[in-house]
């Protein structure tokens, strides 16, 4: 998207040579990606101590074999056709 904006010219440069940018949109895109990213971690951190973790060996044990019927329970069954026994020829 095109837009025109006016940027403080000091802090512009400032910016650029601190990140390393050679362009000014490569600067602005990275800051609204930082922005953007930002947001995200507050979310994240929202959320702290609402989430329950359970690291043990008999939770993963039990996610092991629930996943493992789920996926017994989707697999695909290939239908076996059945081929009629030939005949067999008298000598």
């Amino acid at each position: 998207m095109r837009t025109n904006i006016v940027i403080d010219d000091k802090l512009m440069a400032d910016v650029m040579a601190l990140g390393g940018f050679k362009t000014k949109r490569e600067a602005v895109e990275e800051g609204l990606r930082l922005i953007k990213r930002r947001k995200a971690y507050d979310n994240l951190l929202a959320a702290r101590g609402t989430l329950h973790w359970d690291d043990s060996e008999e939770h993963w044990a039990k996610v092991r074999a629930e996943r493992a019927a789920l996926e017994q329970a989707h697999a695909v069954q290939e239908p076996q056709a059945e081929y009629p026994n030939k005949p067999s020829e008298a000598p």
